[in-house]
């Protein structure tokens, strides 16, 4: 609520967002589009705890995030988010399995390794899970960061072009599975992105410009 966001540039401070006020319903899937620099990543950032807000409010799940600490945060979103990118972000020396175990061990989950083994099964990955990064296709890859993001079972899917680095036909099957597995735990999206036939999947679309919001609309 209010939210703004101030980040230092080459010339001084530069305010990404302007005021921000947008909530978001449990369960709503949600598509965030704008033109380039309209603050629509820094939104998602801050929705996720990985930016702070330079004034104003952010809360999730009953939680006030502008009040926590970086460990109080960190312990939230694992235990209630899913975060997946445009760039994969997986650890290149670890396994496709150990990508998606080791966070879930870290976060204190008994099966882990079980639990990652069925997300990568559920993504068409049975056979790959002891491959590295560098062995998988782009689209595995992000399989791979969708399965490591569903393990914990989150409440909030947060989504930023996830389909960015990968071709049409690929990005497609990523967005279905993105939105089955929204389905499968009745979770909140939040999807960051350019392309429109992908907004309209979502229950309501918010338009950025500037830092503010420019429109709103359900699909």
């Amino acid at each position: 609520e209010g939210a703004r966001l101030t980040l230092a540039g080459n010339a001084g401070p530069v305010e990404i967002l302007k005021g921000i006020t947008l909530s978001v319903a449990r369960g709503e899937s949600l598509g965030l589009v704008g033109p380039s620099g309209s603050g629509k990543s820094s939104l998602l950032m801050l929705m996720g705890g990985l930016e702070r807000a330079t004034s104003g409010r952010v809360s999730a799940l009953g939680q006030d995030l502008t009040a926590m600490g970086e460990d109080a945060l960190a312990r939230f979103r694992r235990a209630n988010m899913g975060i997946v990118f445009q760039s994969f972000h997986l650890i290149p020396t670890m396994t496709a399995l150990e990508n998606v175990a080791v966070p879930l061990e870290l976060a204190g989950v008994a099966d882990a390794f079980d639990r990652a083994r069925q997300e990568l099964s559920a993504m068409g990955l049975g056979q790959r899970l002891g491959h590295y990064p560098a062995e998988l296709s782009g689209g595995e890859q992000q399989r791979v960061a969708l399965a490591r993001a569903a393990a914990p079972r989150p409440a909030i899917f947060l989504a930023d072009e996830p389909t960015g680095n990968l071709d049409s036909g690929t990005g497609a099957a990523i967005m279905d599975l993105l939105f089955a597995l929204r389905d499968r735990f009745g979770a909140t999206l939040v999807l960051v992105t350019h392309a429109p036939e992908l907004a309209e999947r979502c229950d309501r679309i918010v338009r950025l410009a500037d830092g503010r919001i420019a429109a709103e609309e359900r699909s």
